[in-house]
């Protein structure tokens, strides 16, 4: 069973801290996600900020339409630094996302690393190499351009 890697850069012409404060807003992850998926925080959203050991639900219907529960922990978090999700029930076998922030002249170079990992073994591995990397790549572009129209016009 392959642990697949997805990284992405992007620099956004706001400071870091108007930045992370939209990025550590679990009320804003639907936001990025293309609105064919019907991603919904299923959890509570009040809460402004992330923390370590907050737990969010959602769901997500990235297949026919189909809905799927998906929870994930927030386990680590540098505050302006970076953050660590961690899928505790969902579509994945495998699924650790690193959101890390830097700054950079007054602008925040935002980068995603994805470590993931399908379940049903060969299956999986099929499913990734017809749909599932192409998926994943296109929602990642699609949440480039979403953070472009918001943040670099």
């Amino acid at each position: 069973m392959a642990v697949h890697k997805l990284v992405r850069k992007q620099l956004i012409n706001r400071p870091i801290e108007e930045v992370w404060a939209f990025f550590s807003n679990p009320g804003n992850l639907a936001t990025l996600t293309p609105d064919y998926m019907n991603f919904r925080v299923t959890s509570e959203t009040d809460i402004e900020h992330i923390y370590a050991g907050q737990i969010i639900t959602y769901k997500v219907s990235p297949l026919l339409g189909i809905p799927l529960f998906w929870m994930t922990e927030i386990t680590q978090v540098r505050e302006l630094q970076f953050f660590i999700d961690e899928q505790r029930r969902g579509p994945y076998r495998l699924w650790h996302h690193q959101h890390h922030f830097s700054r950079q002249d007054g602008k925040t170079l935002m980068t995603d690393i994805v470590h993931y990992q399908l379940p049903l073994y060969i299956l999986g591995n099929i499913a990734h190499a017809v749909f599932v990397k192409k998926q994943l790549h296109d929602i990642f572009d699609y949440r480039h351009r979403t953070i472009e129209s918001l943040f670099n016009k």
